[in-house]
C-alpha cells in the first residue's frame, strides 16, 4: 500500500506515545485520520499537536474494551468518510511484573484490553475494509516483549498472542489485498507505565504496586525512541506490507538467540515423511517463504 494519501485510517491508543506517533506519520503522508483515547485530556494534548502542525484529525474518546462502542466508532467513521482502509490496533496497558504477583483481575484487565481490545477492533473495522474490495492494511502493536518474554510476565503473554493472531490473520487476509503487520517496538517514549495508576475499578485489587515516580521521571530521561519516530517506522512497514515492523536492532542477537533455542529442541531424528505428507497446511506457509520477505528497513525517515 505505497499510495497512502486520502486513506482513511483508525488508530485506537491514538491519543498519546506511540498512537500518537502513527497519527502523526499518518496524517502527514495525507491519510484522513480518526485516533481515539480513553482520557479526554489526553486527546485534547493530541489535538492541539495536530492543529499546530496544520493536520486536520478527527477523536474519539472510546475504551475498546467495549465492544459495542468499538463497533459504534467503526459505523461513525465510515459514515463520515465513506470508507475505512487502515486498522491500527494500539490500545493496551503496560501491566507487568512477577507471574506470581497476579491477581485473577490482573488477568482479566491485561486479556480484556491487549488480546480482547485487538479483536473488538477487528471484527469492527476489518469487514468494512473488506467490503469496498480496494484493499486495505491492520497494524496490531504488540511489543518486543512478545518476542522476548524475559520480564514482562503476563504483558508478554498478551503481545505473543497479538503476534499470533497477526500472522494468521495476514495469511486469511490476503486473498483481499489486505496486509497485516505485527508491530513489535523496544522502548518508546511514552506513557504506557504510568497509565496503570489509572485502572478501571471493575478490575479490583493489583498484585502490583505502581511505578514509583522516581522511576517515571528516570525513563524520561532515558535514551528511548521518541513516538514521531516509532510512528514513522510503522508508515514505512505498512507502505512495505510488512508482515513484522521492528524498530529496535538493539534486541537482534536476543531474539535470535531465542530462537535457535527453539531450533535446538526439535529431535534429533529423521523427518517422518509419511507423517509429513498428511500435515503440510500445519507445518509450514508459503507467508514465511524466503521471497515473500522484504529486506530490512533502511532509512526510516526520523
Amino acid at each position: 500500500m505505497e499510495d497512502v494519501e486520502g486513506r482513511v485510517a483508525f488508530v485506537t491508543g491514538g491519543s498519546s506515545g506511540i498512537g500518537r506517533g502513527i497519527a502523526l506519520a499518518f496524517a502527514r503522508a495525507g491519510m484522513r485520520v480518526v485516533i481515539s483515547g480513553r482520557r479526554q485530556e489526553h486527546v485534547d494534548e493530541s489535538l492541539a499537536e495536530f492543529a499546530a502542525a496544520g493536520l486536520d484529525v478527527e477523536a474519539v474518546l472510546l475504551d475498546v474494551t467495549d465492544r459495542d462502542a468499538v463497533e459504534r466508532a467503526a459505523e461513525d467513521t465510515e459514515r463520515r468518510f465513506g470508507r475505512v482502509d487502515v486498522l491500527v490496533n494500539n490500545a493496551g496497558i503496560g501491566l507487568t511484573g512477577p507471574i506470581m504477583a497476579a491477581t485473577p483481575a490482573d488477568w482479566d484487565w491485561l486479556l480484556d484490553v491487549n488480546v480482547k481490545g485487538v479483536g473488538h477492533g477487528i471484527c469492527a473495522f476489518v469487514p468494512r475494509i473488506q467490503a469496498h474490495g480496494e484493499g486495505g492494511h491492520v497494524v496490531n502493536t504488540a511489543s518486543m516483549a512478545g518476542l522476548l518474554p524475559i520480564v514482562a510476565g503476563l504483558y508478554s503473554m498478551t503481545k505473543a498472542a497479538v503476534i499470533a493472531l497477526s500472522e494468521a490473520l495476514a495469511i486469511e487476509l490476503a486473498p483481499d489485498g489486505i496486509g497485516v503487520s505485527a508491530y513489535c517496538p523496544g522502548p518508546v517514549h511514552s506513557n504506557i507505565a504510568g497509565a496503570v495508576a489509572r485502572r478501571p475499578e471493575r478490575y479490583g485489587e493489583s498484585g502490583y504496586a505502581l511505578p514509583p515516580a522516581a522511576f517515571l521521571e528516570r525513563a524520561r530521561t532515558q535514551p528511548y525512541m521518541s513516538y514521531a519516530e516509532a510512528g514513522e517506522r510503522v508508515l514505512h512497514g505498512v507502505r512495505r506490507n510488512d508482515l513484522f515492523i521492528l524498530t529496535h536492532p538493539e534486541f537482534r542477537d536476543g531474539v535470535r538467540d531465542r530462537f535457535e533455542t527453539t531450533l535446538a529442541a526439535f529431535p534429533d531424528e529423521p523427518v517422518d515423511e509419511v507423517r509429513a505428507a498428511a500435515i503440510p497446511f500445519l507445518t509450514s506457509h508459503t507467508a514465511y517463504a524466503p521471497e515473500k520477505r522484504n529486506p530490512s528497513p533502511r532509512s526510516t525517515p526520523r
